[in-house]
């Protein structure tokens, strides 16, 4: 079988490095010469020729990390790679999936043309904001779930009377499958937005006097809807609010307004690197062990669906 490589784009360092060390191989050496004009240089400094090299780059802003994956994925087809399978554990651009009203761009399928065009064989990434991205792929997209390393923790925290509760009526499938495995209820969250990142009114469908509830999303960006969501639902009587998210993005001022809300704590994965100094209120879960064994899996030609608790 043919030998495999990691490598990592200068932001996903920090995960790519326990990747590397869950998989028991050195990270790969690479370059990356940045020009006076903010253009940048990556060139790999070992030899790939024949080699299945797994690209690890996350795309949240700016959009260098995007551009930075796109030439790691060419410098390494041009230098003869067996295969090239980009490692995003967050997707950026991904909430534009749709044309939500007339004369918009769909950045999610742009990103995926982007990829392709560039030559990736395969993908690996973790809890898309839409599902249906992965069809706009037409190679192998192996999709993960932060609910890997969510349930242990959840687990451990043993909480009586816990219901799973979603912020917005989109996540409910999501927060259906939380509820399901623990066997708890679900609650949802009808909210009416007065324009991007701005919630307008939120009303509670369900019961939470008296409960812990547990508020699952894909992504935390300024914070105001989940932390709306927790306020409205300890005025209406619960005894505890968490959330979990898969990503955080965290646009300030998100740490403040999580620091002042109703909100115990707030669960993420390292999927995006963020420092808990910013809001002592964060509790990060690593993702590396979950792509690592999918990295392994995937050079093995074996199944990856045991991986997953639910979907």
């Amino acid at each position: 079988m043919a030998q495999f490589k990691v490598f990592s784009g200068t932001k996903s360092l920090y995960v790519a490095n326990e990747i590397a060390h869950d998989l028991g191989v050195e990270l790969g050496k690479m370059n990356i010469l940045h020009f006076a004009d903010g253009e940048f240089e990556v060139s790999f400094e070992e030899s790939v020729r024949g080699v299945n090299v797994y690209l690890v780059q996350s795309t949240f802003p700016n959009s260098d990390n995007l551009m930075e994956l796109l030439l790691m994925i060419d410098a390494a087809k041009r230098a003869s790679a067996k295969s090239v399978t980009a490692v995003i554990p967050y997707f950026g651009w991904a909430r534009q999936d749709r044309k939500d009203k007339p004369r918009v761009s769909i950045a999610s399928k742009l990103v995926a043309n982007l990829l392709s065009a560039a030559g990736i064989d395969s993908l690996i990434t973790m809890d898309l904001h839409a599902d249906q991205i992965q069809g706009f792929f037409d190679i192998p997209v192996n999709h993960l779930y932060a609910s890997s390393v969510f349930v242990p923790y959840i687990d451990s925290l043993r909480l009586p009377d816990m219901v799973i509760a979603s912020p917005d009526v989109g996540g409910a499938k999501r927060a259906n499958q939380y509820a399901k495995y623990f066997d708890v209820p679900l609650v949802l969250c009808h909210k009416q937005r007065a324009k991007a990142n701005v919630v307008e009114s939120m009303t509670v469908i369900g019961d939470i006097e008296g409960k812990n509830v547990v508020l699952v999303d894909d992504m935390i960006d300024t914070a105001g809807t989940i932390c709306k969501a927790a306020n409205l639902m300890m005025e209406n009587g619960a005894k505890s609010v968490r959330a979990l998210a898969s990503h955080a993005i965290m646009s300030e001022p998100a740490s403040q307004r999580i620091m002042d809300s109703a909100l115990e704590e707030v669960i993420f994965s390292n999927s995006i690197p963020f420092d808990t100094a910013r809001c002592p209120k964060a509790t990060i879960i690593s993702i590396a062990g979950l792509f690592a064994d999918t990295i392994q899996r995937v050079h093995d030609y074996r199944s990856i669906s045991s991986q997953y608790l639910f979907k």
